[in-house]
């Protein structure tokens, strides 16, 4: 009876063992072309294209522009979102939905998880992010937006690893963040910011750590 009960368990395994290692799938679906609100009022429209992101054929999220391959594994892509802009006062029934640009989603083709992450100082209608490996350099703007930041970040990583002030932002720059996509080369691996036409700022990038190359002429320029 045992040796009977042993070998039903075996032959039980393989289903198991097949039912853990289920491979997901994560595919995007096919373009549409949306109308974005843009501008400080929100009344300048911009044509998007976008995609959905499914998981194991369920919808997850929504996309727009193209994915980063980190690993055969990761990939990182833009998120956006569709929300009701409906006024309280409105009628219940009334949805009045718009698209707004969030963040950057992580995405495991393993694990079919896929979660938003945490870019400090990240603004999502101004910044744009420059990927490099499993590292992601963007000008963003600090909590009350008066400094425009030089950020790094690791993947993986609780703090940037660098977090550096660029500028000053006053009046309409605040609302803008004005910087140039940063740019990065390898061997070795750094990364160039330019906020302005007259400053250049590049840093080298080694693990977890930053040296500066050059700080360009802003003395006042320092780490946040």
């Amino acid at each position: 009876m045992l040796i009977a009960a042993a070998v039903v368990l075996l032959g039980g395994l393989p289903a198991i063992v097949s039912a853990a290692s289920k491979p997901h799938v994560i595919v995007f679906g096919k373009w549409t072309t949306i109308k974005l609100l843009t501008g400080p009022e929100e009344n300048e429209p911009l044509d998007l294209k976008i995609r959905p992101l499914f998981e194991d054929g369920k919808l997850r999220e929504y996309t727009f522009g193209m994915p980063h391959e980190i690993t055969e594994r990761l990939f990182v892509v833009r998120r956006i979102l569709r929300v009701n802009d409906a006024l309280p006062e409105e009628p219940a029934t009334t949805a009045h939905w718009s698209w707004q640009r969030d963040g950057w989603l992580l995405a495991d083709r393993e694990t079919g998880h896929i979660a938003l992450i945490n870019l400090p100082g990240f603004d999502s209608d101004n910044s744009s992010a420059a990927w490099y490996r499993d590292y992601v350099a963007y000008c963003g703007a600090s909590d009350d937006d008066k400094k425009l930041l030089a950020v790094v970040l690791h993947l993986g990583s609780r703090k940037p690893v660098l977090k550096k002030k660029l500028a000053e932002l006053t009046g309409e720059a605040q609302h803008t963040a004005p910087c140039a996509p940063p740019v990065w080369q390898r061997h070795p691996s750094r990364v160039t910011f330019a906020p302005s036409s007259d400053h250049a700022f590049t840093f080298v990038v080694r693990g977890r750590s930053v040296e500066a190359v050059n700080d360009g002429e802003d003395d006042e320029a320092g780490t946040e």
